[in-house]
């Protein structure tokens, strides 16, 4: 559920009647989009943020891990590729054909991560079972409520000691430069971090990644935060 493709919305397709998120079905146009817009205008700051989202949360080999709203599995699969083979990962995400890319990408990878068609407001795991949760480039498409919602359902997956790691970019208003006209949402990260520790998770910190000078990444923070 990331901010670079054009939002599509099928009322024919069950999935989307769960969400009050927006839902993103573009396969692997939405991949093209993706590495174009690091490539020609984010200077590689869209890979640089994925790889600090990874850094932060702190991996260990054979981690259960959980990436809500995956899209079509980048971060996923290079999860997997960090927690090895003794690790599982899965990847949510309300699209239909997100999902299909993704796992597409796992088959052709030969690695085993599991990707499914689930929301945010209902996960489709029973409690504690994850160490880490990743949620990146969705938070600003949700509603205040329902942001509540799915990080109370986050809180509910994790494991007591587990981390919860988000990564969102910046609201418009914090934009400069090139970055000021690109046209995705973002979120404040004070305000993210108040709605995590009403979840219960405790620990919480944040951290930027600044937009480079003529680029048009409009920059980026992180939520660290712990289930007690």
């Amino acid at each position: 559920m990331h901010a670079f493709a054009r939002h599509h919305h099928d009322p024919s397709d069950a999935t989307t009647l769960k969400t009050k998120g927006l839902v993103l079905n573009q396969s692997w146009r939405y991949d093209l989009t993706l590495w174009y817009s690091d490539m020609f205008l984010f200077r590689g700051q869209l890979r640089q943020m994925w790889r600090r989202a990874v850094t932060l949360a702190g991996l260990q080999p054979g981690a259960q891990v959980l990436d809500v709203g995956c899209g079509t599995g980048t971060l996923a699969l290079e999860v997997q590729r960090t927690v090895g083979t003794t690790g599982h990962v899965c990847g949510i995400d309300p699209g239909t054909q997100q999902i299909a890319r993704a796992r597409a990408k796992a088959t052709q990878r030969h690695l085993p991560t599991d990707f499914q068609v689930g929301v945010i407001e209902q996960i489709p795991f029973p409690d504690q079972t994850f160490d880490v949760v990743f949620s990146t480039l969705m938070m600003h498409h949700l509603g205040q409520n329902l942001k509540r919602q799915g990080l109370a359902e986050i809180a509910r997956v994790l494991k007591p000691g587990g981390r919860l790691i988000i990564a969102d970019f910046k609201r418009k208003q914090e934009r400069q430069g090139r970055a000021a006209h690109f046209h995705a949402g973002g979120s404040s990260m004070t305000d993210l971090a108040i709605l995590v520790q009403a979840a219960g998770l405790t620990q919480v910190t944040t951290e930027d990644l600044p937009a480079l000078r003529f680029s048009a990444f409009p920059g980026a923070g992180f939520i660290c935060a712990c289930k007690s």
